[in-house]
């Protein structure tokens, strides 16, 4: 409590910061949501209570620099969000999750921090971070759609050119004597894209590949591995090793079709991985492990006004065994916001929402059982 009253006496202090200084804006959300769990493996539904709060600053520094800033709650690993435990007896904490400077001009732009991957909207992190299963927004949910990283972009031709700089991981479990934690020991991913319309349809082109060994692929979780209780993600029904020190790279396309009072997008990304783990005794039985997997990721979105809907599709062959195993994914969202209060200092919105994911794998040698998960929500909002 104390730390919360503290922070919200930070943002008033800072919202009656003088303009000499900067031009802060402060802005926020509260939300509560029911979510009733309904899994292939479970003969009973499961229901979960929670709540989340996100506080927002932004300043204005003038000339075109500004700073941005999101305090939420990271420790749920659950995007944000907190569950109500036995006895009200859990402790919600708030926490500095983006923090980032910028500047922008007419033909340029640049950011350097914690930066937002917005990966709700662009699947390239998660088929990426996530090959084996990356539906239902996995980078958003237990990454917390944030990354520490630098972005430049500007204008280039009839379109926008820009490449992300981010740092994955602390290599702190392949540090030795010989090796230490160097500039390049360390994990490290590069993004580069280019937006352009064609008429307006808008096409976004895109590569992502990861610069330096990394720690970044889980190759199969189960439902509760990511936290102690539900995450809201199905990864197949057992739990295997993680693959450290490779280098995935992936690319592909956004493409958004204006049609009337719909916006449609269509992503297609297809991912490679390949090579072997770092035969290092710091990696145990992991070092010296084969990688050899190959994925692709396909969505179609609608979105009309209060109403959005979207269709995700992946299969990935893993071959790093020496047998192939295919994992095979389906996802469908919808979601319609109901606006029950608006003004201008804010708005109150109920949401309806609705998941839906089928995670299969097949072996050659090996039968594994269809994983399938259904989530209605109920999302009620303020904004302020």
């Amino acid at each position: 409590m104390k730390k919360l009253l503290s922070l919200a006496a930070l943002f008033a202090a800072l919202s009656y910061t003088s303009p000499a200084f900067a031009d802060w804006n402060i802005s926020g959300d509260a939300s509560f949501r029911m979510q009733d769990w309904i899994t292939g493996n479970q003969s009973k539904d499961n229901v979960d209570w929670q709540y989340r709060l996100n506080l927002k600053a932004a300043a204005d520094l003038g000339e075109g620099y500004f700073v941005k800033a999101l305090v939420t709650n990271e420790e749920t690993k659950n995007g944000g969000w907190q569950t109500v435990n036995y006895g009200n007896s859990e402790v919600y904490n708030l926490e500095l999750s983006q923090f980032y400077i910028g500047h922008n001009c007419d033909s340029c732009h640049f950011m350097i921090g914690r930066l937002p991957l917005n990966t709700a909207s662009n699947p390239v992190f998660d088929l990426t971070l996530y090959p084996t299963q990356p539906l239902n927004t996995p980078v958003a949910l237990l990454n917390l759609d944030r990354a520490y990283g630098a972005n430049i972009g500007g204008k280039v031709g009839p379109g926008e050119l820009n490449g992300t700089v981010v740092v994955l991981d602390n290599h702190v479990a392949g540090n030795t004597v010989q090796s230490g934690d160097g500039l390049m020991n360390d994990g490290y991913a590069f993004k580069a894209t280019y937006k352009f319309n064609i008429g307006n349809v808008t096409v976004d082109p895109q590569v992502l590949t990861v610069l330096t060994e990394s720690d970044v692929w889980s190759q199969q979780q189960s439902p509760d591995t990511f936290n102690g209780a539900k995450s809201s993600i199905v990864q197949g029904n057992s739990a295997t090793p993680i693959h450290f020190g490779f280098r995935p790279f992936s690319y592909g396309t956004n493409v958004v079709i204006p049609a009337g009072a719909v916006k449609f997008t269509a992503s297609g990304f297809l991912t490679r991985g390949s090579g072997t783990t770092p035969n290092n005794s710091v990696y145990g039985p992991y070092g010296g492990s084969n990688i050899d997997y190959f994925g692709d990721l396909f969505r179609i979105k609608a979105e009309s006004g209060p109403f959005t809907v979207w269709y995700d599709h992946n299969s990935t062959t893993d071959k790093s065994s020496g047998t192939a195993q295919v994992y095979t994914n389906n996802f469908f969202y919808t979601q319609y916001k109901i606006n029950l209060y608006k003004s201008s200092k804010g708005n109150f919105t109920l949401m309806p929402t609705l998941r839906y994911l089928s995670a299969k794998q097949t072996s050659a040698t090996v039968p594994v059982g269809d994983t399938t998960l259904l989530l209605p929500e109920l999302w009620a909002t303020v904004s302020f």
